[in-house]
């Protein structure tokens, strides 16, 4: 027989499913859950943009008085005074920025302020909020992206001839310059700010004036508030303007993929700096040290960039899928879309600045970069093609030869022009002194003078091209 059940725990505070934090039952989980404000109160110098946009061009056309308009963007300028200096209030009951701010502006104004809402809704209202605040994010990345070019250049400058092991599979390979190095992250920024500024051209439309899903029967002027507000034109379709996200979405890979290249070069700097290499001395005010081991100096700043691209990665992931299933128009879940794309924003700069630093005040050992360089066998391909220009020597019979001479340079701990005339000619008989002259790694480097190649006069000539299109002065 089955058990009768109490009444009790099916009404109000006595429903023990709530649990504790929750003692009003369903409508204190709704009004938490349906909240917004804890995080898009970050929005609230859009929302006080738009709204003095709006309301303007509501006068402008008619629609409100030039008085009541006045009284309006005089009473949001108060708004934003006080939200300058003592922030943000968090009223759960008012649920989000929006809000907010028409409570506020109310209780300055008085009812004037219910005639701000007229040929608006949320929807519009938050998409055209959001959509300013990820373009300034943009332009702050952006801004961030150019110094960090531009230390990059100038230390590509500094060590456009500083030879040190480039490495395939983490294996020495052929030498390269330091410069050349550098300068292959600078392509790798430019092309992320290409796509910051594809992101920004994209997302430039203002969806003020979309109003729920439908546009509105006032005789609003689109025109006027997307200029007002620094957009290129309306967007063309209101179902559309409110539900769309892809501006977001656009920034989410745009940072990611920013991300994944700052890690890498992160990562480069924290296997330079460890002892076996030694390449780098990473700068003192981004380093730490250790609680109990006095020697060591800790790559964290470098270690924290690498694990923030997971998390920008994962921000990309989440506001992908909160979309994928949604029909038009808005839907609650859109609520969602913030917090990842503020959570990347702020890592992402962060991220940027520390590796700015790091690039800008890391000490280079040249010395010890061109003794790995030298001792890495970095030559063994430019003994290969020697002899295949030289000698005429098929190409896979002179890797087998070359494979021997760095056998031989190996079991003497010596670079492989290091070797006698009369030790490589016990290899191959067809080997002569000219040799010599293809086997340092200074050589080897100046070689690769085809256009991109690291020759020290090539990496020169692109970091002058750089620091033209940067705008550096000489």
């Amino acid at each position: 027989m089955a058990s009768v059940s109490n009444e009790r725990d099916n009404t109000g505070s006595s429903n023990q499913m709530w649990g504790g934090r929750f003692a009003d039952g369903p409508s204190a989980i709704m009004r938490e859950i349906n909240a917004s404000i804890p995080f898009d109160k970050a929005l609230w110098r859009q929302d006080i943009a738009g709204s003095k946009a709006h309301v303007a061009m509501l006068a402008q056309q008619g629609i409100v008085t030039a008085e009541d308009a006045a009284t309006i963007s005089d009473g949001l300028d108060a708004v934003a005074a006080e939200y300058e200096a003592d922030g943000v209030p968090e009223d759960w009951d008012l649920e989000d920025i929006h809000m907010t701010t028409e409570s506020r502006l109310a209780q300055i104004v008085g009812p004037a302020a219910g005639r701000l809402h007229t040929a608006r809704s949320r929807n519009d209202q938050v998409a055209t909020d959001f959509r300013l605040w990820v373009r300034e994010a943009i332009d702050q990345a952006d801004a961030g992206l150019l110094a960090l070019q531009q230390a990059l250049v100038t230390r590509a400058g500094e060590h456009a001839g500083s030879i040190m092991p480039g490495f395939t599979h983490l294996q020495t390979a052929q030498p390269v310059t330091l410069g050349h190095h550098l300068m292959a992250y600078y392509e790798m920024i430019r092309r992320d700010r290409s796509r910051f500024a594809d992101a920004r051209a994209r997302l430039n439309e203002s969806p003020l004036g979309s109003a729920a899903l439908a546009g509105t029967g006032f005789p609003i002027d689109r025109e006027m508030t997307s200029k007002a507000l620094g957009f290129d034109r309306p967007t063309a379709n209101s179902l559309d303007a409110v539900s769309d996200r892809d501006f977001a979405l656009d920034y989410l890979m745009a940072a990611a993929q920013c991300s994944l290249h700052l890690s890498r070069l992160a990562e480069e700097m924290i296997i330079w700096a460890s002892q076996p290499y030694g390449f780098v001395r990473m700068p003192d005010a981004l380093s730490t040290g250790s609680s109990i081991m006095p020697q060591k100096k800790n790559p964290d700043a470098a270690e924290l960039v690498r694990g923030h691209s997971g998390r920008i990665v994962g921000c990309a992931t989440a506001l992908m899928v909160t979309m994928k299933g949604l029909p038009l128009a808005y839907s609650k879940d859109m609520q969602d879309d913030k917090p990842p794309v503020f959570e990347a924003a702020s890592l992402l700069a962060l991220s940027i600045a520390a590796m700015t630093g790091m690039v800008a005040d890391a000490t280079f050992n040249t010395d010890r970069m061109r003794q790995a360089a030298e001792l890495g066998y970095a030559t063994a391909t430019d003994l290969a093609d020697w002899l295949v220009r030289e000698a005429d020597i098929p190409f896979r019979e002179a890797h087998h030869i070359t494979g021997a001479a760095v056998k031989l340079a190996e079991a003497q701990g010596v670079a492989l022009d290091q070797l006698s005339l009369a030790e490589l000619q016990q290899i191959d008989s067809r080997i002569d002194d000219r040799v010599f002259a293809a086997l340092s790694v200074d050589a080897s480097v100046a070689s690769r003078a085809s256009y991109g190649g690291t020759a020290p006069e090539r990496v020169r000539q692109q970091v002058a091209a750089a620091r033209m299109a940067l705008g550096m002065e000489e």
